[in-house]
């Protein structure tokens, strides 16, 4: 008898990414909320647009809005936040997209949960390197004003830590760099 069902096996991410003509993977930036993780991510995007290569922006507020709606900032929230970020992360990679991840991500230990989900050959850790003073000086939304009247508990760089990494593939100190030059660092890192 002839079997009426096609194969079920699913596109695999080599034919993925054979179609795009790109490899997918994680660019995962971390540092200070007003670092510039997400202005030199929207920039980074804009400029591997212009290459034609197919991107997607993970920040807080797209994925605080939706996904991960309710969660809080409680160790245990925070930990489950990116534990769901990398494993979207993760689906975004094997599908041939590269993934711009900005989030705080305090310590190694959440970043190291983050690699382990997406894969070590396919997370690159670009350390958004800003002095608090200046993090501060760019608030727009008041964030450490409220930390630093008590409004806010557990704020990461006030009354919560922030681990620097270790050995980022790539370090920014947007104090000393333009956000062009900030791209222009990632893109060269990447080889595109």
């Amino acid at each position: 008898m002839e079997n009426i069902f096609p194969t079920t096996h699913i596109l695999q991410r080599h034919d993925k990414e054979k179609l795009l003509d790109q490899k997918g993977v994680a660019l995962w930036f971390t540092g200070l909320s007003g670092s510039g993780k997400t202005t030199i991510a929207v920039a980074l995007e804009k400029e591997l647009h212009k290459k034609g290569l197919l991107t997607q922006v993970l920040d807080g507020d797209n994925i605080r809005a939706g996904i991960n709606s309710n969660l809080g900032f409680s160790e245990a929230d925070r930990i489950e936040n990116i534990r769901r970020i990398a494993e979207v992360t993760k689906l975004f990679v094997n599908t041939g997209i590269i993934t711009i991840c900005c989030f705080v991500s305090p310590t190694e230990q959440i970043r190291s949960l983050a690699k382990k989900i997406i894969g070590e050959d396919d997370f690159l850790e670009i350390f958004i390197n800003t002095p608090l003073e200046i993090c501060e000086k760019r608030d727009v939304k008041g964030l450490y004003a409220k930390a630093r009247r008590g409004e806010i508990k557990d704020f990461t760089g006030i009354s919560a830590p922030f681990e620097a990494p270790v050995r980022p593939e790539v370090e920014l100190r947007t104090n000393e760099l333009s956000v062009a030059q900030s791209v222009k660092q990632i893109i060269e890192k990447l080889k595109i």
